[in-house]
């Protein structure tokens, strides 16, 4: 036999005979050097080196990977069908109900517009002056507890002198949170809204009413609303295209946001909801403007208390100057990738959202009242510091 194939064996000869001696202690060293005699410069790189810095990438980015692979797994939801929007406010409401394939009424429906609130006083506001003229009823619920089941302040209740405007045709109402813990928070968000149902009952909603459901920050425009509640034969149930906005009207992400939608209300079958509901889209119906607020407290706020809370996975995410620095960036929250369906459109958005210098065809309201709500146009992305709710 070769001089190596000896000299191995006399090591393991050796090993069986150190670890055959001494204490228990003494033994296990003993076979761990043994063991560790038997590799080469290649493995010790990989158990000390690759492997150690894989485990942490895991930590780190797991998230990134998964969503990055999300086309491998998951199939893109079936289009909706889109239909053309078509306005100009010097074209007469006939000649565009019949560019839309629809009638026109002798008079208008009434309109119900229905939100669950939480913190979003400004985007209230907004929302509210937009749809003014043309809603018959604000519906508005607020709880006590957040998504996640946090106690937080009656926030509405404290700033109704702010909405002293709506107060004639203002439905509001509270509900107690059940502050249950560890459950999962689009379970609280499913008992709220089946709250709003009965809410929107007591605010004398009837059939054929328009009920508008969306967020606080799904803002549909005054012309939309205007056309649907005056043309006939419109779809039931029609979900909204809204422009996505994140931060402020300075970062346009895409026009894919459609969760917003518009029911011809039917007692004991039209059910308060925030998922989709019909295939029909009306397109470039209004904005939808995500995470868009004045303090960095209220970015705080909202990212613990969410339904997809989840996603502060360190609690460094949550520091104010990094969310500082995150807004005037344009990048992520969370550090995430795009919730995409196929690589190219994932590879496309990954990074910062660009800016926009368009602030036109937004909400009248933000126009004219520039100076008040800078923080949400062009140019303006510095937060204030204030903190708490009010």
């Amino acid at each position: 036999m070769s001089d190596g194939y000896n000299n191995s064996k006399k090591t393991d000869d050796i090993c069986e005979d150190v670890c055959g001696q001494g204490s228990k202690a003494a033994k296990t060293i003993s076979r761990l050097k043994c063991v560790l005699k038997g590799f080469d410069l290649r493995t010790y790189l990989f158990l000390f080196v690759l492997m150690p810095f894989g485990i942490l990438a895991i930590y780190l980015h797991g998230q990134k990977f998964t969503y990055f692979f999300r086309p491998l797994w998951e199939s893109p939801p079936k289009p909706f069908q889109t239909i053309p929007h078509y306005y100009n406010e010097n074209v007469t409401m006939e000649a565009l109900c019949s560019l839309h394939g629809w009638g026109t009424r002798e008079s208008p429906r009434r309109v119900f517009d229905a939100v669950l609130f939480s913190n979003e006083k400004d985007l209230l506001t907004v929302r509210w002056k937009e749809l003014y003229p043309y809603v018959t009823q604000f519906v508005i619920l607020e709880s006590n507890s957040t998504f996640t089941g946090l106690p937080k302040p009656l926030v509405f209740n404290s700033n109704k002198d702010q909405f002293k405007f709506v107060e004639p045709r203002l439905t509001y109402g509270t509900i107690g949170g059940r502050f249950r813990k560890g459950e999962n928070p689009f379970v609280e968000e499913a008992y709220q809204r089946v709250a709003l149902d009965q809410l929107l009952r007591i605010a004398g909603i009837e059939e054929d009413d328009l009920l508008i459901m969306s967020d606080v920050d799904e803002i549909p425009s005054a012309h939309t609303i205007n056309l649907l509640r005056w043309c006939d034969d419109i779809p039931p149930v029609l979900h909204l295209q809204l422009k996505n906005y994140l931060y402020s009207f300075e970062y346009y992400v895409d026009s894919k946001s459609w969760r917003a939608s518009i029911h011809r209300y039917s007692p004991g079958k039209t059910r308060y909801a925030h998922f989709r509901q019909s295939n029909v889209m009306l397109a470039d119906s209004g904005w939808h403007c995500s995470f868009c607020f004045r303090n960095i407290s209220e970015f705080i706020f909202k990212m613990k208390a969410y339904s997809h809370s989840d996603r502060v996975r360190f609690s460094h995410y949550l520091n104010p100057r990094r969310i500082q620095d995150v807004i005037c960036k344009g990048t992520d929250l969370f550090d995430m990738l795009p919730e995409e369906y196929t690589f190219k459109e994932i590879i496309g958005k990954m990074g910062p959202v660009p800016r926009s210098y368009s602030a036109v065809h937004l909400p009248s309201y933000l126009l004219d009242n520039a100076e008040q709500y800078k923080y949400l146009l062009p140019g303006n992305c510095i937060r204030e510091k204030q903190t708490g709710f009010i």
